[in-house]
Formats: C-alpha cells, sequence, structure tokens
C-alpha cells in the first residue's frame, strides 16, 4: 500500500475504533458534521497572517469576515469584552496570556500538575515551569478540594505576579470569585484557563470567570464540543496586548479553517439543546461517580460537580496504568491519571480519570452509564483474563452501535 492508502487505512479503522468503542477521555468529545465539514474546507488554503483589516497577505476579505464572525460569538458567550480566536491550541493560548501578563523570573501560584491542575500551569518540563517561578496551591489531603482560606494565605505570604485556577483533573467547581478577590487583595493579576469547563460555562452550569478574570483561556474542544485549538478571553484594556502575544509574539498564520469552525462551535452553543446536552453531561458524570462508589471506589473529593471524575484505584490493588490497559482491550477508552499525594510515577498512576462528555454526546443516558459503571468494574476485576476483556468488549461493541457518534444542529446522524 503507498503512503496515502496507508493514511486513508488508518482514518477508516479509527473511525470505526470511535463508533465500536467508548470514549471517556474526559478532554475529548465528537464534534458536529459541520464543524468537521469546515475543518476540511478551502480554508486550509490561505494564510491569514494578522487580524481583521489588518492581515499581512492579500485576498483576506472572507477571512475576515469569518474572523470576526468567531470573535463576536464568542464574547456573546461568554460575556467578554475582547475575544482571540486564533491560538492553535490551550497552551499557545496559555503562553500567549502568560507573557502578556509577565516578565520570564515573575511569580505566578498556580494549582499543581499533581493534584488536578494542568501541565502549563508550572510543571517543570513545561515552558510555564521554566520561564517562571511557580509556586503551586493543591487539594487537602482529607477533602480533595481546594481549601481558599489556605490558598489566600498562600498568596498573602508569596504576593505572586500572577493567580492562575483552573484544572484538568478537578471534579469540583471552582469558586472564581473567590479567587479573583484573593488575587486583588495582593495587586495580582487573575487568570483563569477553562478548557475543560467552557461548555459548563457558557451554559450557566458553571460559574463565569470573565467577570472575575483579567483574562480567560480555553480550548474550543472538550465540553464546548468544537474543533482543537485555543481561545482567549480578555478585557479591554489588555486587548491589544494579549493580541500582540498571540501575533506575531507566540504563532504565525491562524488556521482560518479551525477559526471558521470555532465560529459554527459558537453558534451551536447558543442552541438550545446545547443547554440540554451539558446538564446531561453533568448528569451523567454524578450518576457514574455514584454507580462507581457503589461499586467499592474511592473517589477523589467524593464526587463529582462536572464533567468528570478521578477514581482513586488504590483500594482496588490496580494501578492507573492495568486499569488504562484492561479498560481498552474492554473497548472503554479512558486514561490513567495522578491523585493527589500520588505516591506513583506519571506513568504508573493511582488513579483513573473518566469523562462524559463524548458519549453523552452521542445520546446516552444515565441508564446507559450505569451499565457502563458495571463493565468498568467487571474489566478491571478480569484485567489478567484476556477471555473474559474479550466478552466485555464484544457487548460494549454491540452497545456503543447503537448510538451515533456525530451531531448536526441537535440531531443525530451517522456522520
Amino acid at each position: 500500500m503507498s503512503v496515502r492508502e496507508q493514511i486513508f487505512d488508518a482514518i477508516e479503522r479509527e473511525e470505526q475504533r470511535q463508533k465500536n468503542g467508548l470514549e471517556m477521555i474526559a478532554s475529548e468529545n465528537f464534534v458536529s458534521d459541520d464543524v468537521r465539514r469546515v475543518c476540511g474546507s478551502v480554508l486550509t488554503n490561505k494564510y491569514a497572517e494578522g487580524y481583521p483589516g489588518k492581515r499581512y497577505y492579500g485576498g483576506c476579505a472572507y477571512y475576515d469576515e469569518i474572523e470576526n464572525l468567531a470573535r463576536n460569538a464568542a464574547c456573546d458567550i461568554f460575556g467578554a469584552a475582547h475575544a482571540n480566536v486564533q491560538p492553535h491550541s490551550g497552551a499557545t493560548a496559555n503562553f500567549a496570556a502568560y507573557t502578556a501578563l509577565l516578565r520570564p523570573g515573575d511569580k505566578v501560584v498556580a494549582m499543581s500538575l499533581d493534584h488536578g491542575g494542568h501541565l502549563t500551569h508550572g510543571s517543570k518540563v513545561n515552558f510555564s515551569g521554566r520561564l517562571y517561578d511557580m509556586v503551586p496551591y493543591g487539594v487537602e489531603a482529607d477533602t480533595g478540594r481546594i481549601d481558599y482560606d489556605k490558598l489566600e494565605a498562600l498568596v498573602e505570604a508569596e504576593r505572586p505576579k500572577l493567580l492562575v485556577a483552573g484544572a484538568s483533573a478537578y471534579a469540583r467547581e471552582i469558586n472564581f470569585k473567590r479567587m479573583g478577590a484573593i488575587a486583588k487583595q495582593v495587586g495580582a493579576k487573575f487568570m483563569v484557563d477553562m478548557a475543560h469547563i467552557a461548555g459548563l460555562v457558557a451554559t450557566g452550569y458553571h460559574q463565569n470567570p470573565v467577570p472575575y478574570a483579567d483574562v480567560v483561556t480555553s480550548t474550543t474542544h472538550k465540553t464546548l464540543r468544537g474543533p482543537r485549538g485555543g481561545l482567549i478571553l480578555c478585557t479591554s484594556e489588555l486587548a491589544k496586548k494579549i493580541d500582540s502575544r498571540v501575533f506575531p509574539g507566540a504563532q504565525g498564520g491562524p488556521l482560518m479553517h479551525q477559526v471558521a469552525a470555532k465560529a459554527i462551535c459558537f453558534a451551536e452553543a447558543k442552541m438550545g439543546d446545547f443547554k440540554t446536552y451539558q446538564m446531561h453531561v453533568v448528569e451523567n458524570a454524578k450518576v457514574l461517580a455514584e454507580s462507581l462508589s457503589n461499586l467499592g471506589y474511592d473517589l477523589v473529593s467524593g464526587g463529582t460537580d462536572n464533567h468528570l471524575v478521578l477514581v482513586d484505584l488504590r483500594p482496588k490493588g490496580v494501578t492507573g496504568a492495568d486499569a488504562e490497559h484492561a479498560l481498552e482491550a474492554a473497548g472503554m477508552t479512558t486514561n490513567k491519571n495522578k491523585i493527589p499525594f500520588d505516591p506513583m510515577s506519571a506513568q504508573v498512576t493511582s488513579g483513573l480519570r473518566l469523562g462524559t462528555p463524548a458519549l453523552t454526546t452521542r445520546g446516552m443516558d444515565a441508564d446507559a452509564f450505569r451499565q457502563i459503571a458495571s463493565w468498568i468494574d467487571q474489566a478491571i476485576s478480569s484485567r489478567e483474563d484476556a477471555q473474559a476483556l474479550h466478552q466485555i468488549r464484544l457487548a460494549v461493541d454491540a452497545f456503543a452501535q447503537q448510538f451515533p457518534m456525530f451531531c448536526l444542529n441537535g440531531e443525530r446522524s451517522q456522520g
């Protein structure tokens, strides 16, 4: 087979994997047919370096129109004064935000990756940990939750230039209003990375950080259910600086097919059925958490307020890596994840992170998630029994095929 043939064959096999399995990674979702169509459109052919009305190439009139639609829609959804829709990723958005607010070596207080934060919130292997003086905060060992009084004392003692909120594996609602007040007390800027919960914020199922933060960054996939890419929202005072740190500060030409797809996802987020979808995302996560708890699993923080569940596997005598492998063999895609105060390495872990956005997009309800919890337990319990895992996979495949993958304007389609 030629390279071209091999690529299309791999895509076909991946499509079948997604259709026939259960995608439960909290940061993943299924986009609508419209988003997929725009991502593969002729917009990928054109350079549009710069911003609307100030491009460095000719032929950008339609791209100006598209980007303005995307920016205005993002501001409308979240109540922001300014939006930059060009970042290629959430990490790029965070890089641009940091460089707009900080100088190298400045002190930043942000959530530890080990306690549920994000790679770009200070990990020493990431630019954030290499360029800035990062001071981590975390959760309490007994509750699995942020103690805002202790965070306030830490910020008072450290007096950082920036306080960062947001997480990738924290199952509880974050009090942005309180954190904004804490930052203000010491004259620090306040930045929120809402990548995981943007869809919940857009529909009122999580507190909106925009009124309290100087800068809000996000991805447009995950709960927002758009194309892979980044987004920055900020005050009007910071608009010019943020834009300059995205281009030319962090990247060159924007991926305009992605920008257009972001506009589509923002439009979809304004539809009434999107709010209903987010309600079910949260409800399904609670059902999944309760079902796993009833099966004897320990949950970090005891449950969930959002789209994810973080499971402590130590009482079951299994590592996150082993659980992930067993579940994949049984047709369920998850990810191993460190839990707070985890004695295991990031390649092994004591935890498992589970999310409901993708399967909720496919129309799975509370009863479906009760069944899924049962399969998770069976697969983990049978992790060394290849035949048992195969039988679970057959059941999972038959079940998954009842639920189409893609959603277009709230209506299910086979994609």
